[in-house]
C-alpha cells in the first residue's frame, strides 16, 4: 500500500493492525487467472492462508479448499455454494461430514485422507441417500493422504461403493518451491499414476487438483518474481502431460501474501551492549514470515515517521542505524528482525511489514501473554477503509475465571 493510504489509516486506527488491500488482491488474482485460463486451468483458494479474504475472492476463483468445520462455517456465512467447496483435511468427524452432506444433498466434493475416511464418507452418503463426489488425496510422504498402492485399491474397488463417485486425485507436497524441476517431477509422477489407473484398471481419472506451492519472495535478499513468465513455464509443464481431464491449481500463499500489511508502532528504544533495540507494540505472535531464520533476513518494511505527532512524543532522530526490532512478549524469542536499517528511527514511528496477507493473521502464537488480538482492516479505493474485526481481548480465553463460567 502507498504511504498516503497508510497514513489515513493511522489517523483513525491504532496499531497493531492488519490491513488487507482488496484492490491489490484482485489485481494479482486476475493476473494469475488470466495466465491459467489460456490453458483451461481453474483456480482454487486454500482459505487457510487467510480466511478473511474468502468473500473477496468469491468472484475471482472457481473453488475454495476447506480444511475444518470452522472454515466451512465461514463459507456458510459468506454464502458460498457447496458446489464450489472442496472439503479437505484430516480428522473429518462424522457429525460434521453428515451435516454437510445431508444439508447440501451431496453437493460439493470431499477428499479421501485414509481408508477410514473413505468408509466414513460412504456410510454418510448412504445414510443421506445421495451420491458423493470424491478426490483421493495422494500423500507426499507425510501424514496427509494415502500412498499410491492404497489409492489404486480405492479406484479398483470403487464399484463396491455405488454411493461414491471418484472424480480424481488431489496432491500437495509443500510451499515455497523455488525450482520448476520439483514441480515437473511431481507432475510426471501424477501423470504416470493416472495413466496406470486407466490402463491397468480401466478407470478414467477425470480430475487433478494440484497444489504447486509456488514461491513468494518475502525477503530483500530474494529475487523478485516474474509472475507471467513463471506461470507460462508451469502451464507448459502441465501441457506436456498425457492427462486430459480437468486440472485445478490450489493456491493460498501465492494469491494472498502480497495484499497484506502489518502495522506496528515503535514504543521504546534502548541500547544494550552497543546494540539498538526497538520495542514495537506487536510481535511474533502476530507476524510470521515463512523461511525467516533467527530473525536475520530482512523483510520489506515501510517506515512512517511520527513527525506529525507532538514533538515531545518522539525521541530525537539519529540518521541511519541498525535496529533489532523486538515485540512485546516476555520471551527472548520475540525478535522480528535483527539489524534492520532505519533512518531517523524514533519512538512513535510506525513500521509497516509488507507481504503479510497469508498466514500471519492466523498462524502466530496469538494467545501467548494474553495480548489483545489486533484489528483487521480492509482497504479498497471504492469502499475506503473498513473495520472487519475489532481488537479482541484474550484474557477471558486464557483464564479459569472466564465470563459465563462459575468459579
Amino acid at each position: 500500500m502507498k504511504q498516503q493510504e497508510l497514513e489515513l489509516i493511522l489517523k483513525e486506527y491504532q496499531t497493531p493492525a492488519y490491513v488487507f488491500d482488496l484492490d491489490a488482491l484482485t489485481r494479482r488474482v486476475q493476473r494469475i487467472s488470466a495466465c491459467l485460463k489460456k490453458s483451461g486451468i481453474d483456480l482454487c483458494y486454500a482459505m487457510k492462508a487467510n480466511p478473511f479474504l474468502t468473500g473477496a475472492l468469491e468472484p475471482l476463483v472457481e473453488r475454495f479448499e476447506v480444511c475444518s468445520p470452522g472454515e466451512f462455517r465461514i463459507c456458510e456465512k459468506e454464502g458460498l455454494p457447496m458446489e464450489r467447496l472442496v472439503i479437505s483435511g484430516v480428522n473429518k468427524e462424522r457429525k460434521d461430514i453428515f451435516r454437510m452432506i445431508e444439508e447440501n444433498q451431496g453437493r460439493g466434493i470431499f477428499t479421501v485422507e485414509s481408508m477410514q475416511h473413505f468408509r466414513l464418507l460412504s456410510e454418510c452418503a448412504r445414510e443421506a441417500k445421495v451420491k458423493l463426489k470424491l478426490l483421493v488425496r495422494i500423500t507426499s510422504g507425510n501424514q496427509f493422504g494415502v500412498d499410491y498402492e492404497l489409492a489404486r485399491q480405492i479406484f479398483r474397488e470403487q464399484d463396491l461403493y455405488p454411493e461414491l463417485s471418484l472424480q480424481g486425485i488431489q496432491y500437495y507436497s509443500g510451499t515455497q518451491k523455488k525450482k520448476l524441476s520439483v514441480l515437473e517431477k511431481e507432475l510426471q509422477m501424477l501423470d504416470a499414476f493416472c495413466r496406470e489407473v486407466q490402463e491397468e484398471l480401466g478407470v478414467a481419472v477425470s480430475e487433478l487438483e494440484y497444489g504447486p506451492g509456488l514461491f513468494v519472495p518475502y525477503f530483500q535478499s530474494e529475487q523478485e518474481e516474474h509472475l507471467e513468465e513463471l506461470l507460462e513455464e508451469l502451464t507448459a509443464l502441465i501441457g506436456r502431460m498425457d492427462f486430459a481431464g480437468k486440472i485445478t491449481l490450489e493456491m493460498g500463499r501465492f494469491l494472498a501474501a502480497e495484499c497484506g500489511s502489518y502495522l506496528t508502532r515503535i514504543v521504546d528504544r534502548k541500547e544494550n551492549g552497543g546494540q539498538i533495540y526497538g520495542i514495537v507494540d506487536g510481535g511474533i505472535h502476530q507476524l510470521n514470515y515463512f523461511g525467516q531464520t533467527m530473525a536475520m533476513k530482512l523483510p520489506f518494511v515501510q517506515h512512517i515517521s511520527c513527525e506529525h505527532k507532538a514533538a515531545q512524543e518522539c525521541a530525537p532522530a539519529k540518521g541511519e542505524e541498525k535496529w533489532n526490532l523486538c515485540g512485546s512478549l516476555c520471551t527472548t524469542a520475540d525478535v522480528i528482525v535483527k539489524q534492520y536499517p532505519l533512518t531517523d528511527g524514533k519512538v512513535g514511528d510506525v513500521l509497516v511489514f509488507e507481504r503479510t496477507g497469508a498466514y500471519s493473521v492466523t498462524e502466530g502464537i496469538s494467545l501467548f501473554l494474553s495480548r489483545d488480538l489486533p484489528k483487521v482492516l480492509f482497504y479498497s479505493q471504492k469502499e475506503g477503509i473498513r473495520l472487519v474485526r475489532d481488537k479482541i481481548e484474550t484474557d477471558s480465553i486464557n483464564s479459569a475465571v472466564a465470563e459465563g463460567f462459575a468459579v
